[in-house]
């Protein structure tokens, strides 16, 4: 049998199971509309949508099917292939522009009739979805649509061949990233709550002012997208790539970013209350680089996240599955090191002191291991003597321990080997830490075991107490 016939055979298949017959009575139940009344039309939907489809997406189809005119004219447009250097897309300035009705007739079709991808079946993940590149979609609506890997923008092979960096081809970098950004979808306006959008391509497209009021984006590529004062409240985004995405004023109170990448992101004055950025593992969002101008901090529940995104990458030693080389490794814990200065520095400047400390205090763990990666021994083990000995500034309670360790240790010394009484000992040690140690008696020469341990523990106490005055002042007046 050849393909084209396996098609056909398939298509068949679906069409003979999206309308079900047990009786002459349901027949007539679902006869088609012969008119545009949307009522009879989302009735008879309902009884001929397929039973794998309502399973998957409830139902979603509510307008009447477009002519057969129409549906040859979409046919024609879908089997063009997209020339990015020639602006030609499939969808692209048609007459007139696409409806829901348009969309739906698009997405029941796709594939030979298979349908939209569904997100629920890993093997369906990785399927291509319906092409909408270029499509002018602007106001919409769009409403519990399944849009499951649809491409209304850039693939990555697509989007990595705008970075062109040589500066003989810079004109012609200019060009095709005109061309690029043009053949990203328009959605300005649209309707699209509750929308199943997991995995969707929306690289540079245009969602300003969108409604997407409880809508599914897991994995969704929104890289570039301008969702300048979009309505996101309570939209799933978690694993979205939202690196360079605008989202000045854009609303997220109650969006789920869990592992989201908001690397380079513009979040000017962005609605954050009630939003979830750490997982049941406590790891944040990527957060590198990102602009938080005029948005308030201090809604967000900082203690929901151990570590960000940026860190947990860096310290992976593989990706994909295969072992990262050295270069790739520093240079991730560079930026995550930047990634947590940043974001400290932010809440310091919002007065949120102890929620700056952590992640503060993770930029120089970060570096530390930054050291060790670049083989530098010297700093290396310098970071490594401050973080001991008082977590770098942010575990007062460190030096506090190392400070009664070393008088009770030396107290414990003095006892034993100057043989002097536990209580003489311990005033001893408290002495002589603080660099104040006086000897019993005249007459005990420089060799004596209590002159030298008495001459050790105050070089000791110096550091410590150097160490404790630096910890107090970062603790308690965040300087």
């Amino acid at each position: 049998m050849s393909e084209q016939d396996g098609a056909q055979s398939l298509t068949k298949q679906r069409r003979s199971r999206q309308i079900r017959k047990p009786n002459d009575a349901q027949a007539t139940a679902v006869q088609r509309p012969t008119n545009d009344d949307r009522e009879a039309w989302k009735h008879y939907w309902v009884k001929v949508q397929p039973e794998e489809w309502f399973r998957a997406w409830g139902y979603w189809r509510t307008e009447p099917e477009i002519d057969a005119e129409r549906q040859k004219y979409l046919e024609g447009h879908r089997c063009i292939e997209p020339d990015i250097m020639q602006g030609i897309y499939p969808f692209r300035n048609i007459e007139p522009k696409l409806t829901r009705a348009d969309v739906e007739w698009l997405l029941a079709t796709h594939e030979n009739e298979r349908g939209p991808a569904d997100w629920s079946n890993e093997h369906e993940q990785k399927r291509v979805g319906l092409d909408l590149h270029g499509a002018d979609l602007r106001q919409i609506n769009l409403h519990n649509l399944p849009l499951n890997r649809v491409r209304f923008g850039l693939t990555a092979d697509e989007w990595a061949n705008t970075e062109i960096t040589d500066v003989a081809l810079r004109k012609q970098a200019a060009a095709w990233l005109e061309k690029t950004l043009l053949m990203a979808a328009e959605l300005n306006g649209a309707y699209l709550t509750s929308v199943r959008m997991n995995g969707a391509n929306l690289v540079a497209a245009q969602l300003k002012e969108a409604f997407l009021f409880e809508a599914d984006l897991k994995q969704a590529m929104l890289v570039a997208t301008n969702l300048e004062k979009t309505f996101l409240m309570r939209t799933n985004l978690e694993k979205a790539n939202l690196m360079a995405a605008n989202l000045e004023k854009a609303n997220l109170s109650g969006a789920n970013l869990k592992c989201a990448d908001l690397t380079n992101a513009y979040l000017e004055r962005v609605g954050l209350q009630g939003v979830t950025l750490g997982d049941e593992k406590h790891i944040g969002p990527l957060l590198a680089d990102a602009r938080w101008d005029g948005t308030n901090l201090a809604v967000v529940k900082w203690s929901q996240i151990g570590m960000l995104g940026d860190e947990r990458r860096a310290r992976q030693k593989k990706h994909n599955g295969q072992v990262k080389d050295k270069s790739t490794r520093l240079e991730e814990y560079e930026v995550a090191v930047r990634a947590n200065r940043q974001l400290a520095v932010v809440l310091r400047d919002q007065g949120l002191n102890e929620e700056a400390d952590h992640f503060a205090y993770r930029a120089q763990l970060l570096k530390r291991a930054s050291w060790l990666l670049q083989r530098r021994p010297l700093k290396f083990i310098l970071s490594w003597f401050l973080y001991l000995l008082a977590g770098y500034g942010y575990r007062p309670g460190l030096s506090l321990a190392w400070y009664l360790t070393i008088i009770f240790g030396f107290a414990l010394a003095y006892a034993t080997f100057g043989h002097l009484p536990l209580l003489e000992a311990f005033v001893f040690s408290l002495t002589s830490f603080h660099g104040r140690g006086f000897f019993p008696g005249n007459n005990i020469p420089l060799s004596d075991p209590r002159v030298e341990l008495a001459a050790l523990e105050a070089v000791v106490g110096l550091l410590i107490e150097i160490s404790f005055i630096a910890t107090f002042t970062q603790r308690f007046f965040g300087k």
